[in-house]
C-alpha cells in the first residue's frame, strides 16, 4: 500500500523523542483517551522514553497537534498505540496521516505485522490499510490490570 496521504500543509512531522510535549500527551491521554484515562505522568512519560515516537507540529507556532508511538523490535513486529489528534484540528487528515507516516517509517524494517487496537477509529486504521485480525481465535491477552 503505497497511497501515501501527506501531512496538510502547515503541519510537519518529527519522530525526535526531544521534542515530545511530554505534558500535553500527557494531558490528552489521561484526560481525554480512553484507554489512559488517569494514567499517570511517570508512567507515560516512561512509556515515551521507551518507545518510537511519531509528533505532528503547526508549522507556524510549533506547537504539537497530533501524537502516536510504537512499541517495537525494529525487525519482526510493532505496536502502535496512543494515537491522539487535538480536538482542535480533527476533521484535516491530521490522524490518517500520521498513521501512513507510521506505517511508511516501519516498511523497510520488514516487521511482519503492525497492530492496534481501537474501539471507535476503525475507519481511520482502515484508510491507511488495517484490518480486522484474520484469526483472532489466535491471540491471546494477559491483563495485569482492568481495561478501562
Amino acid at each position: 500500500m503505497n497511497d501515501t496521504p501527506s501531512l496538510p500543509g502547515g503541519y510537519l512531522l518529527s519522530t525526535d523523542p526531544a521534542r515530545v510535549d511530554a505534558e500535553r500527551v500527557h494531558q490528552w491521554l489521561s484526560t481525554d483517551a480512553y484507554w489512559a484515562l488517569g494514567r499517570p505522568r511517570e508512567k507515560q512519560d516512561k512509556a515515551i522514553e521507551s518507545s518510537l515516537n511519531f509528533s505532528v507540529y503547526e508549522e507556524s507556532s510549533g506547537q504539537q497537534v497530533a501524537y502516536a508511538r510504537v512499541v517495537t523490535d525494529f525487525a519482526t513486529f510493532a505496536w502502535l498505540c496512543d494515537v491522539y489528534v487535538d480536538r482542535a484540528v480533527r476533521g484535516k487528515g491530521l490522524g490518517t496521516a500520521l498513521v501512513v507516516a507510521v506505517r511508511e517509517h516501519l516498511r523497510p524494517y520488514g516487521p511482519r505485522r503492525l497492530v492496534l487496537a481501537t474501539a471507535d477509529a476503525h475507519g481511520v486504521y482502515e484508510k491507511a490499510g488495517f484490518a480486522g485480525l484474520s484469526s483472532p481465535e489466535r491471540w491471546m491477552a494477559l491483563l495485569f490490570q482492568p481495561e478501562p
